[in-house]
């Protein structure tokens, strides 16, 4: 059975000042939010983090993006910009290596048993810049109540390991963020820097 979720939003049980104070921005970068749901760490990036930098935000899903643009067009805001895409094909309007920081909070999971792993890999690395980094933030393989089933988790040993074979090194390694659980905290956050 494919696992798809399309358009569902983390902002429920996730921080955004959590998690992108974790990626350290200096306020002018090219961010990129592979993934995005409902935007709701795009939003939090451009009216916060990034006074002076620029946000694009990509999901597959048709609706979460109609209704980000709308609220990008209702607000005249200039440097968040939503695009409707498959991050496992190249992301229209996105260069080579024109990126800062790409965060994926959520997907990467979804690619753990598939063929699409490497194009996924792939199209962040193209679009990232030499000295850019990649952000994986997701669910630890413990039991808890959200999220995908266990079975389809991925360790952030085991991601680490995934990411190396694609000439991507571990930068940073938070273990402990996201919603606190019997278990301990939900997510840990992994960033990545080309070798």
């Amino acid at each position: 059975m494919e696992h798809r979720h399309h358009g569902k939003s983390s902002a429920n049980f996730l921080d955004s000042d959590e998690i992108l104070t974790e990626l350290n921005l200096n306020g002018n970068e090219t961010f990129l939010d592979a993934g995005c749901g409902d935007g709701y760490i795009s939003k939090k990036a451009i009216d916060k983090y990034l006074p002076q930098g620029k946000a694009y935000a990509v999901d597959a899903y048709a609706e979460s993006i109609k209704e980000l643009q709308e609220y990008v067009d209702e607000n005249n805001i200039e440097n968040l910009i939503p695009i409707e895409a498959d991050i496992t094909k190249t992301i229209p309007g996105v260069g080579d290596e024109s990126v800062d920081i790409v965060l994926m909070l959520n997907v990467f999971h979804g690619f753990k048993e598939s063929s699409q792993k490497e194009d996924v890999i792939n199209e962040l690395k193209r679009i990232t810049k030499s000295d850019g980094r990649i952000a994986i933030m997701d669910f630890k393989p413990i039991e808890m109540t959200k999220g995908p089933p266990i079975d389809i988790r991925i360790s952030h040993v085991e991601m680490e390991k995934i990411f190396n074979q694609y000439g991507l090194k571990r930068d940073h390694l938070t273990v402990d963020i996201g919603e606190e659980n019997p278990q301990g905290k939900s997510h840990y956050l992994i960033i990545f820097k080309k070798e």
